[in-house]
C-alpha cells in the first residue's frame, strides 16, 4: 500500500475466497518482507521481514510467527531469536509443529529447524550446512527433506536429509553428470582484519599449468551488498575463468551475510571503508597462501560489487585492470534516479541533509585518482542502478585519459539475462582480462 511521500506499507491480508472479505493480519510499517508461509493445519503463518532501526544501525532480518486465526496474538513472536544469522525461505513441517528455514552461514547456506510450540524461542537446530541449500520440500510424514544443493564450484543437485538430526551430510538423489570434469578447484581462504574480525573467502584455483607458472588472480566482489558467495551462479561464474587459467577469489567482506549482525554493522555507514580493506586483506591472504602471480591481478564487481570496484581503483593502483558492471558512481545522482529511492534514503538519509556524507562515500569523489584500466558495463533498462551512472563514469574516465571501454547492452536490465548477451558479456570481460593479465588479446567481444 502507498502511504504517501513515495513510501509503501506492506500488509499481510487474509481473503475469504467465498465472500471476498479482507482481514489485515499484520502491518509491517514500511519494512520489507521476503514471503509468507502458512502451516498445513491453518493455525500459523510466518513472515521473514527486514527490520530498519535507524540510519546509523544496519537492517536486520528476522523470522516471525503469527496466528492465522482471529484469537491469536496480534503482534506475533520472533522465532530463532538466539541465532545470529538471517533466515530466509521458511516452510512448515507437515504436522505444523516446526518451521524449517535456510540462512547464509560462513560461506554456505544452512538449513535450520525451530519448533512453534514451547521451544520456538530457543536455539534452533542446524540440520545441514553442506553447501548452499535452497528450495526446501518436506515429505508428507515430515521425516525427510528434499532440497537443491550447490556450491560455488558445482551446480545444483537434488539432495535429501532427515528432519530432526543435527549437522547431517545429505545424500544425493539426483545430479546431472558433467560431460567433463568442472574446471577449477574451490578452496577456502581465511585471515584476520585489522580490527580482529575473522574474514573468509572462496578461491577457485585453475589446473596447474605445465610450465609451473603462477596463475593470474581475478577478484570478484559480490553485489547486494547484503549477500554472500556460497552458491552456483551463471552470472559471475568462476569456472569459466578457471578454464582460461585464472584463479578467482570470491571474498565475503564487511556487509556480507552469514557471519552475524556484527559483520553487517561494521560496514554499514562506510560502504567503501571496511569492505574495501577486507577485500584487500583477503587478496593479500590468497596471494600469500597460494602459488599466484601478485603482479597479475584484477578486480571485478557488479551492482554494489561495481560500486566497491570503483572505490578500489580510486584508492589503490595495485590491480592491473578492473571491470565494473551496473555500478554506482555518484551517490547523490543515484539516490534521485533509482527505482528504490525510499529504501536508499532509509539506509543513508536525505542527501540534502547529509550532503557531506554522500560526497565522502561516492566513488566519483575520488575519480581523479583512477589510473587503472577500466571496462564499464551497463544495461539501458537498469532501473535499480540507472544507466547514467555507467555513462558518467566512462565519460569522466575518457576525459581524464584513463584507458577504458564501455560495453552498452540496450536490451538488458540490472542483470544480463539473454543468452546472446551473456556470451558477449563473457567475451568482453575475459578479453579485457587477457589484454592486461594474459596474452594481450583483444578486449572486443565476438559479435558474430
Amino acid at each position: 500500500n502507498a502511504i504517501g511521500g513515495g513510501r509503501r506499507q506492506i500488509d499481510v491480508v487474509r481473503i475469504d475466497v467465498a465472500t471476498g472479505a479482507r482481514t489485515t493480519l499484520v502491518t509491517l510499517d514500511g519494512h520489507d518482507h521476503f514471503g509468507v508461509s502458512v502451516s498445513p493445519d491453518g493455525r500459523w503463518f510466518t513472515v521473514v521481514r527486514e527490520e530498519r532501526l535507524s540510519i546509523e544501525h544496519a537492517v536486520r532480518v528476522e523470522l516471525w510467527l503469527h496466528s492465522l486465526g482471529d484469537d491469536g496474538p496480534p503482534s506475533g513472536r520472533r522465532l530463532a531469536a538466539t541465532l545470529d544469522r538471517w533466515p530466509t525461505a521458511a516452510v512448515f513441517t507437515a504436522d505444523s509443529t516446526a518451521v524449517l528455514f535456510t540462512a547464509d552461514d560462513d560461506g554456505r547456506a544452512s538449513v535450520y529447524r525451530v519448533g512453534v510450540d514451547g521451544d520456538g524461542d530457543g536455539e534452533p537446530m542446524r540440520l545441514c550446512n553442506a553447501g548452499a541449500l535452497s528450495d526446501l520440500q518436506i515429505g508428507p510424514d515430515s521425516g525427510t527433506i528434499h532440497a537443491l544443493r550447490s556450491t560455488v564450484g558445482t551446480p545444483p543437485e537434488i539432495v535429501a536429509f532427515e528432519a530432526t538430526a543435527a549437522d547431517q551430510e545429505p545424500r544425493v538423489v539426483h545430479a546431472a553428470a558433467a560431460a567433463e570434469p568442472w574446471p577449477g578447484t574451490a578452496v577456502e581462504v581465511r585471515t584476520v582484519a585489522a580490527d580482529g574480525t575473522e574474514l573468509r573467502a572462496w578461491l577457485v584455483l585453475p589446473d596447474a599449468p605445465a610450465d609451473g607458472a603462477a596463475p593470474p588472480l581475478a577478484v570478484f566482489i559480490h553485489g547486494g551488498p547484503l549477500s554472500s558467495w556460497n552458491a552456483w551462479s551463471w552470472r559471475w561464474q568462476p569456472q569459466l575463468l578457471a578454464a582460461r587459467g585464472y584463479a578467482v577469489l570470491l571474498p565475503d567482506p564487511a556487509l556480507s551475510t552469514g557471519y552475524g549482525q556484527a559483520m553487517i554493522e561494521r560496514g554499514w555507514q562506510e560502504w567503501g571503508g571496511r569492505p574495501y580493506t577486507d577485500v584487500l586483506a583477503l587478496t593479500d591472504a590468497a596471494l600469500a597462501q597460494h602459488h599466484l602471480d601478485p603482479d597479475r591481478t584484477a578486480v571485478l564487481g557488479g551492482s554494489y560489487g561495481g560500486y566497491l570496484t570503483n572505490w578500489v581503483v580510486g584508492h589503490t593502483d595495485r590491480f592491473k585492470c578492473a571491470v565494473t558492471h551496473a555500478a554506482l558512481w555518484d551517490l547523490t545522482q543515484f539516490q534521485g534516479t533509482t527505482d528504490d529511492t525510499v529504501s536508499w534514503t532509509d539506509w543513508w538519509g536525505d542527501p540534502d541533509e547529509r550532503a557531506e556524507f554522500y560526497r565522502e562515500w561516492s566513488p566519483s569523489t575520488y575519480g581523479e585518482r583512477i589510473v587503472t584500466p577500466l571496462l564499464v558495463v551497463h544495461g539501458e533498462r537498469d532501473f535499480r542502478v540507472p544507466v547514467g551512472e555507467g555513462i558518467r563514469l566512462w565519460t569522466e574516465l575518457s576525459q581524464r585519459g584513463v584507458e577504458s571501454a564501455f560495453l552498452y547492452l540496450p536490451d538488458e536490465n540490472h542483470w544480463v539475462l539473454k543468452p546472446g548477451n551473456v556470451r558477449v558479456w563473457y567475451d568482453a570481460v575475459i578479453g579485457w582480462l587477457d589484454r592486461f593479465l594474459g596474452d594481450g588479446g583483444s578486449a572486443r567481444p565476438d559479435l558474430v
